[in-house]
């Protein structure tokens, strides 16, 4: 059986348990929104349900009907890239996720100030956050900030990178960054239509497809590891840590050089992780300092047919 939108009725809940229990029944429930089932202290199935989560459509799901940089500035929301009109789409969705997830279900009581806020996040997107000066921004104050992020969480608009902690020689900082759940969402709060090659912007999102793509292929292998970032308190930084065992650097560039391995061979002093990689638009593959040096599209064709998790020796 097959129930949709399930946080709309909780109660149906009491239900389904007593149908897994007394008749051996299986469900599939789907939900855009957890935060009423986990405040009204309705049945949450628990050690009864298996959690799944579905992403934006990935590269290895789109084959040979990705593309880059329309990936980039459209992100992968299916309804949206596979549209021949994908920014009015993309903008049709903002608006409706405005009023239905959050005027339908009361999640806020000022919806202007939550738009500001949306408008203020997607500026800084994949930024240390910094809640007073994003409240400063957003003219709220920051212990509503906090609450707009659990809001964006809980309905899965949005989701937290936290900081890896468990280094040894240099000290880091403990602070999370955010990421909405797609490119094209935040280019849309922003009102972005095109995306320069050359550009800080299309770095950053460049990063984060990149990102959203590990975090992907994880969930769906059922890999529990978590995803992290570490930047150390005078300013080295690698992008992405999957567990204790793999650091990934994301540069957009097309020739990779020594300065884009710094932070990598800071964090490899510390001796922890197994793996380093530096993923970027340079064709050459090559390793220097035991640090891999691979263009994007390879590292995510070994990723989804699961070598880039596998721990071992340099390849």
């Amino acid at each position: 059986m097959v129930i949709d939108k399930i946080q709309k009725v909780p109660a149906l809940l009491d239900g389904v348990h007593l149908l897994i229990e007394e008749a051996g029944a299986r469900f599939l429930m789907t939900g855009s929104s957890a935060r009423k089932l986990k405040r009204g202290g309705h049945n949450l199935l628990a050690g009864r349900a298996w959690k799944a989560e579905l992403f934006p459509l990935t590269s290895h799901e789109l084959g040979t009907r990705f593309d880059l940089e329309r990936y980039l500035l459209v992100g992968g929301l299916p309804a949206v890239y596979l549209s021949r009109e994908p920014l009015k789409e993309l903008h049709a969705y903002v608006e409706t996720y405005l009023k239905e997830e959050v005027m339908e279900e009361a999640l806020v009581r000022n919806l202007p100030a939550f738009t500001r806020f949306l408008k203020t996040l997607a500026a800084c997107e994949g930024s240390i956050i910094n809640y007073t000066n994003i409240g400063n921004d957003a003219q709220v104050p920051p212990s509503t900030v906090r609450e707009y992020f659990g809001i964006l969480e809980d309905t899965l608009l949005g989701f937290s990178l936290p900081p890896w902690t468990k280094f040894i020689k240099r000290k880091a900082i403990q602070t999370a960054k955010f990421y909405l759940l797609d490119t094209g969402v935040g280019n849309a709060l922003r009102g972005v239509e095109s995306i320069p090659r050359n550009s800080d912007l299309f770095g950053s999102r460049f990063e984060q497809f990149l990102l959203m793509e590990l975090r992907a292929c994880l969930s769906y292998q059922r890999d529990r590891r978590p995803l992290s970032y570490w930047r150390s308190k005078n300013g080295q930084e690698v992008d992405l840590i999957v567990g204790d065992e793999i650091a990934v650097e994301i540069k957009a560039a097309a020739r990779i050089t020594n300065r884009h391995r710094k932070g990598l061979l800071a964090l490899k002093e510390e001796g922890i992780l197994k793996k380093f990689y530096v993923v970027s638009n340079d064709p050459i593959r090559a390793v220097h300092d035991g640090i891999i040096q691979i263009h994007w599209k390879e590292f995510l064709e070994q990723l989804w047919r699961g070598e880039i998790a596998e721990i071992g020796g340099i390849e």
